[in-house]
């Protein structure tokens, strides 16, 4: 667990330090904060629970750590400008990093809280960084979509993937969902039994150029393939396209991502819709959105291809499981059992490994496109 985290320490160093210093204080994006607030965040979060948690230490300035990084106390739109300089920031940063890996190493006070079981914080920790530092290449996308179009660049070209609409069916089914591993969190945490009616569900996520059809013949203009609220969403912030992509009709056309300009592959999973796109899509396709039960019951299953490419929204909404208790915080998942919450599985090309188990549940409202989120489709079966 510390290799790990010394990984995500490594990489929120290279993240900050390869950021023009145009940008690094900039919102981009109502949801995302700036780049240089993720990374003071994740090392406030590191001393909170060493220092303030576990060794039971007083903030050493309250109003310059807690009013800045703990989220609930400072609107994103106040972050940047009370950021201290880039070259305070990183020094501090690498400080933090030496002492707390060394406390997580051999520090007695810490080693024996019930939190450092089977090394339980120190993964959490990694894992709080790895996801703050894909929200940082959402960051890096929108700082791309807001400036001009980059020139093409020919290293940054796809490479093609070979998939197939193929799929993987199954009669009525016993599943067993959950996850006990040390590094679950508590929203996916209890190993338990779900029966699954007969589904079908694609061996592989939909492509670009599946999604280039759906377009073609008009699916962004087809009310009819639409929620009332989908419909709405889509009129209101006059969608035609998923996130990014540059060109459309018979043209494959380009597309942003957070790494560039770079040529669409039409074999290549669509990436940057929302809940209300996978939905109208999977309705143009005669098709639904997966359970998340039926998604990870074909992951451990079935085999799955393409997982870990893009997040996949699934049919469901966010909700706890059967015996579910908030840890190691309350506010982790228990605010967002809210009915507006649904789920994505399998993580994308920005996630680090740590969070691409086969239990992982993501979660996010039907209208956010910056998540990295695409669709895979199922089907319901006749018993």
């Amino acid at each position: 667990m510390l290799d790990d985290l010394a990984r995500q320490h490594e990489r929120l160093n290279t993240a900050l330090e390869s950021t023009p210093t145009e940008i690094w204080r900039n919102q981009y994006h109502p949801d995302l904060s700036p780049i240089g607030w993720h990374y003071a965040h994740c090392h406030f979060i590191e001393a909170v629970w060493l220092r303030e948690r576990i060794l039971g230490h007083a903030p050493p300035r309250t109003r310059d750590w807690h009013d800045l990084y703990f989220p609930e106390l400072s609107p994103k739109w106040r972050r940047g400008g009370r950021l201290p300089a880039l070259d305070r920031l990183i020094p501090w940063g690498r400080e933090l990093q030496f002492r707390h890996r060394d406390w997580l190493a051999r520090h007695a006070g810490i080693l024996d809280h019930p939190l450092m079981a089977n090394e339980y914080l120190t993964g959490f920790l990694a894992q709080h960084h790895a996801m703050h530092l894909e929200t940082l290449a959402q960051v890096r996308w929108f700082a791309r979509l807001r400036g001009p179009d980059p020139a093409l660049s020919e290293p940054h070209l796809q490479a093609p993937e070979i998939t197939s609409q193929s799929w993987l069916e199954w009669d009525a089914v016993h599943a067993t969902v959950g996850g006990d591993d040390v590094l679950v969190f508590d929203n996916e945490k209890g190993v338990h039994g779900k029966e699954l009616a007969p589904f079908a569900i694609r061996r592989d996520p939909v492509t670009n150029g599946e999604w280039q059809a759906f377009m073609q013949e008009a699916g962004y203009h087809r009310p009819e393939l639409w929620s009332r609220e989908g419909w709405d969403w889509r009129k209101a912030h006059d969608i035609q396209a998923p996130l990014g992509w540059r060109g459309s009709g018979t043209d494959i056309g380009l597309q942003v991502l957070p790494e560039g300009m770079v040529q669409r592959n039409a074999d290549a999973p669509v990436v940057g819709i929302s809940r209300f796109e996978a939905e109208a899509f999977a309705r143009w396709a005669g098709a639904r959105l997966p359970h998340e039960h039926e998604w990870e019951h074909a992951q451990r299953e079935g085999s799955l291809r393409g997982t870990g490419r893009v997040w996949e929204w699934c049919g469901n909404p966010f909700a706890p499981y059967p015996g579910f208790r908030p840890f190691p915080y309350d506010e982790y998942s228990a605010p967002w059992f809210d009915g507006r919450h649904y789920v994505l599985r399998g993580g994308s090309d920005w996630s680090d490994p740590l969070l691409k188990r086969p239990s992982m549940r993501n979660f996010f409202t039907p209208e956010k496109r910056h998540v990295f989120a695409g669709v895979r489709l199922a089907r319901t079966m006749e018993p």
